[in-house]
C-alpha cells in the first residue's frame, strides 16, 4: 500500500525543495489547502493532491484560461 501522507521533510525531498521554502509556500498559500492536512500541530501533505498540484496547469495558464472565459 502506497503511503498517502508525507511530513515536511519528506515533501522537501519529494519536490527537491528546501524545508524553509515548504513552510513559506504553506504560509503564503502557494501550496493549495487541499494538499495540506494538519494533525495537531504537525503538517502532513497528501501525496495525490501534491501530484495534482505539481502536474496541473501553472498559475499563468490558469489565469489565461480564466481571462479567455470571461472575454466571451
Amino acid at each position: 500500500m502506497e503511503k498517502r501522507l508525507m511530513d515536511v521533510k519528506e515533501l522537501s525531498e519529494y519536490l527537491s525543495m528546501p524545508v524553509p521554502t515548504i513552510y513559506t509556500y504553506v504560509s503564503t498559500g502557494k501550496i493549495p489547502a487541499e494538499c495540506i492536512k494538519r494533525i495537531g500541530r504537525a503538517l502532513k501533505f497528501d501525496v495525490g493532491a501534491v501530484d495534482r498540484w505539481v502536474n496541473g496547469p501553472s498559475a499563468a495558464q490558469a489565469s489565461a484560461q480564466a481571462h479567455r472565459r470571461s472575454a466571451h
